[in-house]
């Protein structure tokens, strides 16, 4: 009996840990245009590492239109726009670096990965025959500086 309530106890504290580990992650509002396999995945791959996601459907117009409200620019685009935290999360943006972010809040507009880079994160499994890639801190003078970098 004593073995069972242990162990009962041992699986509440381990769901708790889940959830307070997911709700710090907090949650991505990714706006995009329908029919994107790419920005599902990415969605996927931040639900993997603990972040809640809200998929919004825009036509493409509008989708650019936000984009360039929330501060990017022309050069600086992918096919997706991620919103958390007061932060814009551009492009296939690895997990981790959003986690960074988050944690180290710099004055910024957010991160952004250019393009959609094969191996990156929903662009397909990386290996040998992924792009090399820079995750980029979009400053709110519109400069950009490395952030992480990626083989």
């Amino acid at each position: 009996m004593m073995i069972n309530m242990l162990r009962g106890a041992i699986s509440a504290v381990g769901l708790l840990a889940m959830t307070v580990v997911a709700s710090a992650a907090g949650t991505v509002e990714i706006l995009s245009t329908a029919g994107c396999g790419c920005c599902v995945a990415w969605s996927r791959h931040l639900q993997e590492n603990g972040y809640a996601t809200k998929l919004k459907y825009l036509p493409a117009g509008d989708l650019w239109n936000r984009k360039m409200k929330a501060g990017l620019r022309e050069g600086l685009t992918s096919c997706h726009t991620g919103l958390i935290d007061g932060y814009v999360v551009e492009g296939h943006v690895p997990a981790r670096e959003v986690a960074r972010l988050l944690k180290e809040r710099p004055d910024a507009i957010g991160l952004v990965v250019p393009d959609m880079p094969s191996g990156s994160p929903g662009m397909g499994e990386p290996g040998p025959n992924s792009e090399p890639y820079k995750v980029l801190l979009l400053r709110r003078d519109g400069s950009t500086e490395i952030f992480a970098s990626y083989p």
